[in-house]
């Protein structure tokens, strides 16, 4: 399967809705968790975050790239500048680890049938490409890595950290027992 990826802008918008559906890709997210307060997440669920993630698009911000296999859109990765995701700083285990500037991958969503074919490393590839054409040399990732067995697809929204060592993360810290920081160093030239 030949994979194309590319950014979220206001022309792909409506590729966006077709993939996440009607429930905003997982329970009224929109991707929006990591973007918000708790509370004004939990008050937007659905239709508000649905209006904050397209505000930030018609705004300019490129907030995530989409996958397309035959011209049909399969899949999502989230990602940008740390800052722009305030809830890491709130997180106990996600917190900052120092002050290095870098980009944040924190969110997957593959369409239910594309599932298990390998999209999720080829979107992460695909962030690290995007993140050093827009300037980044630091990539950091919160997968989450089971204690046993295989976690139902919603608990894996972040990517499992088998999938960021296939490309070329490492693990910097670990302050939970499933859910580590990893970082990779974007090179000047070459493959992310």
């Amino acid at each position: 399967m030949e994979l194309t990826f590319h950014p979220l802008t206001p022309e792909r918008w409506d590729d966006l809705e077709a993939l996440f559906g009607r429930r905003g890709a997982c329970g009224g997210c929109w991707c929006m968790y990591w973007r918000l307060k708790r509370s004004e997440f939990e008050q937007h669920k659905g239709e508000g975050n649905r209006q904050a993630l397209k505000a930030l698009v018609e705004g300019g911000q490129v907030p995530g790239l989409l996958a397309y296999a035959d011209s049909q859109p399969v899949g999502w990765v989230s990602l940008g500048r740390r800052e722009e995701f305030p809830t890491l700083g709130r997180s106990r285990v996600l917190k900052v680890v120092d002050e290095q500037p870098l980009w944040s991958v924190v969110c997957f969503y593959v369409a239910k049938g594309y599932r298990r074919r390998g999209i999720t490393l080829e979107l992460l590839k695909a962030a690290l490409a995007y993140a050093r054409q827009q300037g980044a040399r630091l990539v950091e990732g919160y997968p989450v890595e089971p204690r046993q067995g295989r976690l139902p697809d919603p608990f894996v929204y972040t990517g499992l950290v088998s999938t960021f060592r296939q490309a070329g993360f490492e693990e910097v810290i670990r302050r939970s027992p499933t859910r580590p920081i990893m970082r990779r160093f974007l090179d000047e030239g070459g493959e992310p």
